[in-house]
């Protein structure tokens, strides 16, 4: 029998009444395609795990934001649902010690006006220098850096090692290095402010030697900034390292989400196993389309949970 293509569709829509899609294009109108509500970092569960994600993605004013004053690294965050940032010293926020009372009153009530937390202050200081007088000075202006923090509303102070110093044993300097720690943590507690330690440095940032720095600190308020280094896979591997400090892990810096040297994927379904709910923040290259790629940025991070 010859059948028509307009018969045929208008058969098939009584036929299938299931099929809204071929009803209309029977009528003659356009077919009408129901999408699937977008998915919800904040309300979706990681497939395989049973907890739901509450990673909040974020970004490291070093170097995509560096050249941004505080309204600009805002606004940009807000529009591409960058949730928090960390302020590193030196940029252009301005955000430094040398800060009146009144211009850090200013910068905690422009965070608080705004979708955007201050999760971090971004400092490079280190304590595993053998020089003992520059270690405290060091000390000092990190206390000074968390009373900083305090003033501008910021939950944290990022700090960091940077080496194992050759002319010293490696387990003194690591447990230098922890009780400098343990010393600014027990500061920053009465402050309202955390102390992460990032993994960072040649030795400083093996998982084991910042396993040593935390036993050394002994401090709840001393936390670990996870660095996503290739070093986290090195020794006996991945899941190891993070397993020696996964219940310190209190900030997280990610690189770009591209690289194939790391396993992205395994870390943010790793960190929603602990239970982690804190920040994640892109230490990425600047560029001259920032939000758009912000925007890329934050797309792959849902995707690499299975929450897009």
């Amino acid at each position: 029998m010859n059948t028509s293509r307009r018969q045929f569709l208008r058969t098939a829509a009584v036929s299938l009444p299931s099929l809204p899609a071929l009803s209309s294009l029977a009528s003659g109108a356009e077919p009408v395609i129901t999408a699937e509500p977008a998915a919800r970092a904040d309300a979706a569960t990681v497939p395989g795990h049973a907890k739901r994600s509450q990673l909040k993605l974020g970004t490291v004013t070093f170097r995509l934001a560096m050249d941004w004053d505080i309204p600009t690294i805002i606004e940009n965050c807000t529009e591409a649902k960058f949730e928090g940032v960390e302020l590193r010293t030196t940029h252009k926020h301005g955000v430094e010690v040398t800060l009146s009372k009144r211009e850090r009153a200013d910068v905690k009530k422009r965070f608080a006006d705004s979708p955007v937390t201050l999760a971090s202050l971004g400092s490079a200081f280190d304590y595993h220098t053998p020089d003992q007088s520059k270690l405290k000075a060091d000390i000092r202006a990190t206390k000074d850096y968390i009373v900083l923090a305090q003033d501008v509303g910021a939950m944290g102070v990022k700090v960091r090692p940077n080496a194992l110093p050759k002319e010293v044993p490696v387990e003194k300097t690591l447990e230098q290095i922890g009780r400098s720690l343990g010393e600014l943590a027990a500061f920053g507690a009465s402050h309202g402010v955390k102390v992460y330690v990032e993994v960072h440095g040649h030795g400083t940032a093996l998982l084991p030697n910042v396993r040593k720095m935390m036993d050394a600190a002994n401090h709840p308020n001393a936390g670990v900034c996870w660095n996503s280094n290739v070093t986290d896979l090195a020794g006996d591997g991945f899941e190891h390292n993070f397993n020696l400090v996964k219940g310190k892990i209190m900030l997280v810096h990610l690189r770009d989400l591209y690289l194939e040297d790391y396993p992205f994927r395994k870390l943010f379904a790793r960190l929603t196993d602990a239970g982690f709910a804190g920040y994640c923040l892109a230490e990425i290259p600047e560029s001259s389309d920032a939000v758009r790629l912000m925007k890329y940025y934050r797309a792959l991070f849902l995707a690499y949970q299975g929450l897009l």
